[in-house]
């Protein structure tokens, strides 16, 4: 195929949503140009922010997400999240314990949480401890540590030894990106590690994550996937990735 550079680039940009990546290889046998060439054009449009240069192929978008604070993430994809939470909300039960880790998700589950018997509620969470506290008959636990100010959470040593004392019934985590090779990762190494001991503090793994999350890394993982037992997201997850989730043993909740 023969083609101008302006017509090279709309089909490689064409190919690329139909089929999710591209490779140089390949690009190269089908406009019969150097991979020289196809380097060149992959540079330009990642340039214009058009694709993201990967090993040798071209993917959508950027996997890696960089840090937002919690007043930048509030704004975005509110009503998804409002969804989840209001479905996470409705798996509380009399007697549970249950875990709420940090970020937007987990603060509007705080929002829909209402009182059960015997409920006793452990967060990193300042947003959520001081929403929940609200609530009469339920026992509320703040973990300390160093204050986050990003996702004005705890971290650090103290909040994890704190864990170690506890054995809950449910987690709830919020994720900054779901990969099938790399997991569950935010974009900090310490909330990571916190994170990591909440899963070893509860019995059932629950994460609440926006459709956005799915195939993004943050820098820090925090486990793998079968680690995670239950998985609440909206209806913008692609059918094949969700198909792929259930495969690996996660129960998928779409709301």
């Amino acid at each position: 195929m023969i083609v101008n550079i302006a017509e090279r680039h709309e089909l490689i940009l064409n190919k690329l949503e139909e089929e999710g990546f591209v490779t140089v290889s390949e690009l190269s046998k089908v406009f019969k140009v150097s991979s020289v060439t196809i380097r060149k054009d992959l540079t330009l449009l990642e340039e214009l922010n058009l694709l993201f240069r990967s090993n040798g192929k071209a993917i959508r978008k950027n996997p890696y997400i960089r840090e937002k604070t919690v007043n930048e993430k509030e704004k975005i994809h509110h009503d998804e999240k409002n969804k989840i939470a209001i479905k996470a909300a409705q798996l509380i039960k009399p007697f549970d314990s249950v875990i709420l880790a940090s970020g937007t998700t987990i603060i509007q589950l705080a929002h829909q949480i209402k009182p059960v018997k015997g409920m006793t509620i452990l967060t990193a969470s300042l947003n959520a401890a001081l929403i929940v506290s609200n609530l009469n008959d339920v026992n509320v636990i703040q973990l300390g540590g160093i204050v986050r100010k990003s996702s004005s959470s705890v971290i650090g040593p103290l909040g994890e030894q704190m864990l170690s004392e506890f054995n809950c019934s449910k987690l709830f985590l919020g994720v900054d990106g779901i990969d099938l090779n790399s997991g569950l990762t935010t974009t900090s190494l310490m909330e990571a590690s916190i994170n990591k001991l909440m899963i070893k503090s509860a019995q059932k793994i629950i994460i609440l994550a926006d459709s956005s999350k799915f195939g993004r890394k943050g820098f820090g993982r925090i486990c793998g996937l079968e680690d995670v037992d239950q998985i609440i997201t909206d209806d913008g997850i692609e059918d094949s990735y969700r198909d792929k989730l259930i495969e690996l043993g996660i129960d998928v909740l779409v709301v």
